[in-house]
């Protein structure tokens, strides 16, 4: 193989190539109605939804203080970024 030359992978290769269509043009009749049982298993996929959403920002901090940040929230077992909400919040006397 040539050095230039970049393999790529079956599904890169075919998400190019395939044709987006709507919703309604996809026959579906192949595929089985889920059962009761199946249902009851089922689990939602992504962010839970909560009465108040938050707004992504992007902030530049400073390395060694991130990694502070970052340990002090790995000690109280909680993400990082809500340390930080919750940092801020008090610093503005907010309450959460």
């Amino acid at each position: 193989m040539n050095k230039n030359m970049k393999k790529r992978t079956p599904s890169k290769r075919a998400g190019r190539s395939a044709k987006h269509i709507p919703d309604s043009q996809i026959d579906f009749s192949d595929i089985p109605e889920s059962t009761d049982e199946e249902l009851k298993r089922a689990r939602r996929v992504g962010r839970p939804k909560s009465g108040s959403a938050k707004q992504l920002i992007a902030i530049r901090v400073d390395p060694k203080l991130l990694a502070s940040l970052r340990k002090m929230a790995a000690k109280l077992g909680k993400p990082y970024q809500t340390l930080i909400h919750e940092l801020l919040e008090k610093a503005t006397g907010r309450a959460a």
